[in-house]
């Protein structure tokens, strides 16, 4: 039965002039769509004329089968209504933001007689002080991560540092001072966190100058290590410097550009704390009426500054890609709501012009990959999400697998994936060695200390969630190596067996609550894991087949100039076996009959350096 098209005449008649907010609704009495307006009649109106309309608008006013109205005092109270009534109903006509995750910020315990910086993300009761909110979670790590190795000031739980009677990792890899065993005066580690409050104040000139009469100083006294310490954090605040478009002042800026192509469309936002770039964020909503770019950022911003739960501070100035034509409206709305004056403006001039071209550069590469992309594993990673109790979508997954053959060339794999899918150029194989053949548990976590070792050392990514193909017991290795090695924020889930041992019966592990949870074998969750975990795997197998096959084919010892049959058995039967003749210093080589000094350093060089 044909839907009866709405009697919108008599409707326009007694409908006020006054500002507020409608609600289409649909045969059903579900919300269509919800719209605020400075004139009632006039606005509702021009959704009935006879030409000029779009054909999304067109599509909306066919399904129409009834309006109602909300009137309100004035515009603004309208459009703070329109906000929250799009957040309850999600209408489908409107443009809808899936984003209500609570923003990390970076904690320094300054309270502290030694304090600590930390990855924060809720409540702000701790004492101490926030820095923030950073737009993901990498951006709050590659932060942390450049203070740890500029300042070194300890990241470390309390109940970790007030227990230690030795250095951990932290101090070995020039990450830390170790202020818990006494290897740092207390004046110097105050240095240190001023040091990085200032960075995170955005006082870098300051900092600079500060650091430099430190070095000064240093070299006066002829402490040139100390020195060469202070040269070290100079060199790495001018190469962050260097890698960013940095305004002078203290601006506290948000700029937006969109980019739209059809129903789809993206808006990329560049955070500016304290006149540089902290970091950024591509948002990809639903865009079923948005005629041009204007249109978007406009119905954009209001639900980004103005929703319930929305991000936790208010920049002083909001800079877009495009002009507005309600730019005014929506600047006292936000002011409104941040209890200070925002001010909303379109372009700008040398820094800012830049900011702008590279957000909008940005949303419009975004968007292509996101339209070309053959693989989308969103409803996957939000399922997760919802699985794992997360606050907001993983950005990034690494999975471990192990094989061997009877403990024969054990290959450990890591596989990568992020919301695009696989991330092939980060996969990662390792040989693991020095273990006894078969013993899992301990492949599993050299591979875990040789990976996150290396991302620690080399400011590397780490993942939001660690899946390990295995049961309780790899789990419980995989979180002791991570406490071991200080790192934080990341969820480790067990992938095990179930009981019938078959694909699609798989039990998690939960680290978070330490239980078991056993998914419907068509969860999203569930596919989404399978398909990381066949490829680890997949890529674990394929190594160790490799490796082995190689070994069997050939041995190190071939090859190497000087050395023929007889001196290999000669080599092999001295030390038992290849792999002591790899360990094999070149003084111990030269105690193996018929080898010379000369012949040792040929067999040493090429046994170690390829």
């Amino acid at each position: 039965m044909a839907l009866m098209p709405f009697d919108h005449q008599p409707f326009l008649k007694q409908l006020t002039q006054r500002p507020g907010v409608y609600q289409m609704m649909g045969e059903d009495g579900a919300v269509l769509y919800v719209g605020k307006a400075k004139n009632l009649r006039k606005r509702v109106a021009s959704y009935f004329r006879k030409t000029g309309l779009s054909p999304k608008t067109a599509a909306l006013v066919g399904r129409i089968a009834n309006i109602d109205v909300t009137v309100t005092q004035t515009e603004i109270e309208a459009l703070l209504l329109e906000q929250n009534l799009i957040k309850q109903n999600r209408p489908p006509f409107n443009i809808l933001l899936r984003d209500d995750k609570s923003y990390p910020y970076i904690f320094l315990s300054d309270r502290d007689e030694f304090p600590r910086l930390a990855f924060h993300r809720g409540s702000k009761r701790q004492g101490g002080s926030y820095f923030g909110p950073f737009p993901s979670v990498q951006a709050v790590r590659e932060s942390m991560s450049f203070l740890q190795k500029t300042f070194r000031v300890r990241q470390c739980e309390d109940s970790f540092f007030r227990n230690r009677s030795r250095p951990c990792l932290q101090y070995q890899i020039k990450r830390c001072t170790a202020p818990c065993v006494d290897l740092i005066s207390d004046e110097d580690y105050q240095r240190d966190v001023r040091h990085t409050r200032m960075f995170l104040e955005g006082k870098s000139d300051g900092l600079m100058t500060e650091i430099e009469a430190d070095m000064d100083k240093a070299s006066q006294q002829l402490a040139f290590e100390e020195a060469a310490h202070f040269r070290d954090q100079i060199v790495a605040l001018r190469t962050i410097q260097a890698e960013q478009v940095v305004e002078s002042g203290n601006g506290q800026i948000d700029v937006m550009a969109a980019a739209l192509d059809g129903e789809l469309g993206c808006v990329h936002v560049l955070y500016i704390r304290q006149g540089r770039i902290l970091g950024s964020r591509s948002f990809y909503p639903k865009v079923p009426l948005a005629a041009d770019e204007s249109d978007l950022l406009a119905d954009f911003l209001p639900q980004y500054y103005l929703r319930e739960g929305a991000r936790g501070d208010f920049p002083k100035e909001v800079i877009t890609s495009h002009k507005l034509l309600e730019s005014e409206l929506i600047a006292a709305a936000i002011s409104e709501v941040a209890g200070f004056r925002v001010n909303l403006k379109q372009g700008g001039r040398s820094t800012r012009a830049q900011w702008v071209q590279l957000a909008q550069r940005t949303a419009s590469q975004n968007l292509n990959g996101r339209i070309a992309s053959r693989q989308n594993v969103q409803q996957r990673l939000s399922a997760l999400q919802t699985l794992l109790g997360l606050k907001s979508s993983p950005e990034r997954l690494e999975c471990f697998d192990i094989s061997h053959s009877s403990g024969e060339s054990t290959v450990a794999s890591c596989v990568v994936f992020d919301d695009n899918g696989p991330l092939k150029s980060d996969y990662r194989r390792m040989n693991i060695r020095d273990v006894t053949a078969g013993d899992d548990y301990a492949a599993m976590e050299q591979a875990l200390v040789r990976r996150y070792t290396r991302i620690q050392k080399e400011s590397g990514r780490l993942p939001d969630v660690l899946l390990v193909d295995g049961g309780k017991g790899q789990m419980r290795r995989a979180i002791e190596v991570l406490d071991e090695l200080g790192v934080m924020g990341v969820l480790v889930v067990g992938v095990a067996k179930g009981r019938t041992r078959k694909a699609g019966f798989e039990t998690l592990l939960l680290s978070k609550g330490d239980h078991e949870v056993v998914l419907d074998t068509q969860s999203s969750a569930l596919l989404l894991i399978q398909q990381i975990r066949d490829e680890a795997h997949r890529f674990a197998i394929t190594g160790h087949r490799q490796s082995r096959d190689r070994k069997r084919r050939t041995s190190t010892l071939e090859g190497i100039e000087g050395v023929g049959p007889k001196r290999r058995r000669e080599l092999l039967r001295f030390f038992g076996g290849v792999r002591e003749v790899e360990r094999a210093s070149v003084a111990e080589l030269m105690r193996v009959p018929g080898i010379s000094r000369k012949v040792a350093e040929t067999i040493y060089s090429t046994l170690h350096n390829g």
